[in-house]
């Protein structure tokens, strides 16, 4: 996977044991949604999940990368527990307040199947090791974290 890009979304960088990723957007809500794609690139070919089922899931943090954390894990968790595979994600929301922020967003998506959807690596978590948001210039921000497989 190392430096494959997804549409210049995301890149996978070298990492000896785990997936390493860099994910872009033009707003830190595009880069979050970037972020939640290569997360499930990373387990499946998002090309061939169908974003016919919607979820909103609300998450909130103290920082930004508590932030990312938080969206990350909780789509992890929902895919674990809710046997689902999501291939499309929209921050609607985005509030941020004195030491706090917040997004809602709308993810879509289907149930797993076997027989329709490549199963990649199994990741086992989210970690911080190494996750850092940058926003480095306006219209310009980059996220970096690694997934435990």
């Amino acid at each position: 996977m190392c430096g494959k890009q997804f549409e210049g979304r995301f890149e996978f960088l070298e990492h000896t044991a785990d997936v390493y990723v860099k994910a872009f957007g033009v707003s830190l809500g595009e880069a979050f949604e970037n972020a939640a794609l290569a997360l499930f690139e990373t387990m499946t070919k998002t090309g061939k999940v169908d974003p016919i089922e919607a979820e909103l899931i609300t998450v909130e943090a103290d920082d930004l990368c508590a932030l990312l954390y938080n969206w990350l894990e909780v789509l992890l968790v929902s895919s674990e527990t809710k046997g689902m595979l999501y291939s499309k994600f929209q921050v609607n929301r985005w509030i941020e307040t004195a030491g706090r922020f917040k997004f809602s967003a709308c993810v879509w998506g289907e149930k797993f199947q076997p027989e329709k959807h490549v199963q990649k690596v199994a990741v086992k978590a989210v970690t911080y090791h190494r996750m850092v948001v940058m926003c480095e210039k306006i219209g310009n921000v980059v996220l970096e974290f690694i997934l435990d497989i």
